[in-house]
């Protein structure tokens, strides 16, 4: 994982007509980046949220985070990168709000959000590069620009923004999980907030019909085998690490409504 700092990130923007940040459905509010957002409005761009993994919650749900972020003031659409869900209406959206023609598109967002997924969708199987982007930052020197629509065009860059915060989301997406400190206090973590929004995510997920974090770690590590040698105790560790691998690849769902309208 290679995390881009906000100089290049600016610098990217600036390349762009059109800025797409990805955020995880199941929490958009923490999976969004205000700073991002804030640098793309300084630099006059445009910018579509897109609420991915839309296949994972109801479509109540998913319209009814599309319509919050237009109350803000903001472009949205929800998709579903992996299932190949929505990407028309995304280029649709991108074309509706496109300043000029042709409109050059970069897509940026925490890891694990299904950037690449999407870039893939886009480029779809036939596209091909047209020329290495120009001025392009040290990090990205091997960006491209792949035309993906008559007048569309794709900066194929990581464009991982880094994390800022101390929600557990946050934190499980600042490094791989082999390098996460403390794993199993941050898995502990991670069950209880998918406990307190979907008190059934560990039984849809695994069978497990408990509520106590250290519990289901457990019973995790026992179902998949994971025990010390002699001993036969159960390896939490590498169940706190599956969960939060599981999660991210949205095997563990939960998702909550939008914040009511002020006023």
């Amino acid at each position: 994982m290679k995390l881009a700092g906000w100089g290049v990130i600016k610098e990217l923007i600036e390349m762009s007509d059109v800025v797409l940040e990805l955020v995880d459905i199941r929490d958009p509010l923490v999976t969004r980046s205000p700073k991002l957002e804030s640098l793309v409005r300084s630099s006059s761009k445009q910018l579509i949220i897109v609420l991915n993994k839309a296949d994972l919650v109801p479509r109540s749900v998913a319209e009814a985070w599309r319509k919050y972020f237009t109350t803000q003031g903001m472009n949205s659409v929800y998709i579903s990168a992996r299932e190949r869900l929505g990407s028309r209406v995304l280029r649709n959206e991108i074309k509706r709000i496109a300043i000029k023609t042709p409109v050059v598109v970069l897509i940026t967002g925490l890891p694990k959000v299904g950037k690449s997924t999407l870039i893939n969708t886009l480029k779809g199987r036939h596209s091909a590069s047209t020329s290495p982007l120009p001025g392009s930052p040290g990090y990205t020197t091997k960006a491209q620009l792949y035309r993906v629509g008559g007048n569309m065009y794709l900066i194929d860059t990581p464009g991982l923004i880094p994390p800022e915060g101390d929600d557990v989301d946050l934190v499980i997406r600042a490094k791989p999980i082999d390098e996460i400190n403390n794993v199993i206090a941050v898995a502990v973590r991670l069950i209880n907030k998918v406990i307190q929004y979907n008190r059934n995510a560990f039984k849809e997920a695994y069978g497990i019909d408990v509520l106590d974090p250290e519990a289901i770690l457990r019973a995790v590590a026992l179902k998949r085998g994971w025990t010390a040698k002699g001993s036969g105790e159960a390896l939490i560790t590498e169940a706190a690490k599956a969960i939060i691998r599981d999660y991210l690849e949205g095997k563990i769902v939960y998702y909550y409504l939008p914040p009511a309208p002020r006023g």
